[in-house]
């Protein structure tokens, strides 16, 4: 639930689904249109989908007998849906395997502290060594002093530590350490990277000497690509050798470079400014693909005993699985009101035959609805039908009420609350 979800929206929906189905037999016993329905307005419906058929494998699989497998490995190969971060996640937490679990706030704490200026996105490389990080990290906090737990083969002792690692990182991340961090707040800045370069930037009398060019650093971007536009195109970042950090300032060799900059002490209002600035720039900030636009009309379809016409979207896909009125993307061209019109009655009869006795009422309004992909604008039309009601596959007739209560995505309900406000 918190994958792409603020955890204040988070907390009331997690309640009702733990009392709903306390146990992972009581989730795998449910229907799937009640799982969508105790998912409704938290978007990215796929996750319910994905965990419902989770647990249901879980339960009948012979092997697991309703109890997840704690190893990382296994539980990526064996659970539908679960990635990396989910059974690192699983593994640390609850199994108290020293096991990394790297969100985005986690890759963007590490790539201030190791000074990893790269594409934590979509380039492999980046992710890989940051991911690689997070591993020894975790597995050194586990074996850190005798806590008394166990431990097999070679690995780490288990306890609450890399549970409690890896989530004090993510807090770490999602309240200091933000693309805005508070870097006069955060408790580990004698070993953030960044932190140290934006002093090194902030002192005056301290020139850091000029890098040799076999320095290059051949993972990270160059700041002088960063430096002319706020984000540089992902296509822009050629492989090779790069200029990085200022690594070469903190690996002097026989040359005459000045001596680091004291960290221990408090930098002035000044030297902070330039060292949030600096960590600012980490990780790599990329610039996002313009979001595809696209028109669609809804068409509300409404029997004479008030019933309207429910259609179920595909089991893949967008919004897979949910019921929806009606609806049909417009081709380029047809985005005139006339034209509009003219495609929503043709697309009504495609539905109900030709010969149904259909009722155009009127071209509602419009919704727009703004997906991470995609940006919806949704013409809401209001059919009457007044004779016979012919329904192919994955289509059913609904009361009012049921529509309300029935699983759909939050702008198709907004389309439907359009379709309400006009009977009042």
């Amino acid at each position: 639930m918190l994958q792409q979800t603020r955890v204040a929206v988070v907390i009331d929906y997690w309640n009702r689904w733990t009392a709903k189905w306390p146990t992972i037999q009581d989730l795998a016993a449910a229907e799937p249109d009640h799982v969508l329905s105790a998912w409704r307005g938290l978007g990215y419906y796929s996750r319910a989908t994905r965990i419902h058929e989770a647990a249901r494998l879980v339960v009948a699989d012979d092997e697991m007998q309703g109890l997840l497998p704690q190893d990382v490995a296994e539980l990526e190969s064996k659970v539908p849906g679960v990635g990396r971060y989910t059974a690192g996640a699983i593994s640390a937490i609850v199994f108290g395997h020293a096991a990394p679990m790297v969100d985005g706030n986690v890759l963007r704490v590490l790539s201030r502290q190791l000074g990893v200026f790269g594409n934590v996105k979509t380039d492999k490389t980046t992710i890989d060594m940051l991911w690689a990080a997070a591993d020894a990290l975790v597995k050194a906090v586990a074996s850190d002093g005798d806590t008394g737990g166990s431990s097999r083969d070679d690995q780490p002792p288990v306890s609450d530590r890399p549970g409690r690692w890896g989530q004090a990182l993510m807090e770490l991340g999602s309240t200091i350490c933000t693309p805005k961090p508070d870097c006069a707040q955060c408790p580990i800045t004698a070993s953030c990277r960044a932190y140290a370069e934006g002093l090194a930037l902030a002192d005056q009398s301290k020139a850091a000497r000029v890098p040799d060019i076999e320095d290059p650093c051949t993972l990270c971007a160059s700041f002088a690509d960063s430096e002319a536009e706020p984000a540089v195109a992902e296509k822009s970042v050629k492989k090779g050798a790069k200029q990085g950090t200022l690594s070469a300032f903190f690996n002097s060799s026989s040359t005459k470079a000045k001596s680091a900059p004291n960290i221990d002490s408090k930098p002035t209002q000044r030297q902070m400014e330039t060292i949030v600035e600096h960590a600012r720039k980490f990780p790599l900030k990329v610039v996002k693909k313009a979001v595809r636009e696209e028109d669609t009309l809804v068409c509300a379809i409404r029997r004479a005993d008030g019933c309207f016409l429910l259609h179920k979207r595909p089991e893949k896909g967008l919004l897979a699985g949910l019921w929806e009125l009606p609806s049909k993307i417009l081709p380029d061209g047809a985005q005139t009101p006339s034209a509009r019109v003219k495609m929503a009655k043709m697309h009504v009869a495609s539905l109900l035959g030709k010969q149904a006795s259909l009722k155009h009422a009127g071209e509602l309004g419009t919704v727009p609805w703004l997906f991470s992909h995609l940006k919806l604008t949704m013409h809401v039309h209001l059919f009457e039908l007044a004779g016979p009601d012919p329904t192919s596959g994955g289509e059913r007739w609904a009361t009012s009420d049921e529509v309300e209560a029935e699983s759909m995505g939050t702008g198709m309900r907004k389309c439907w609350a359009l379709v309400q406000d006009h009977d009042v």
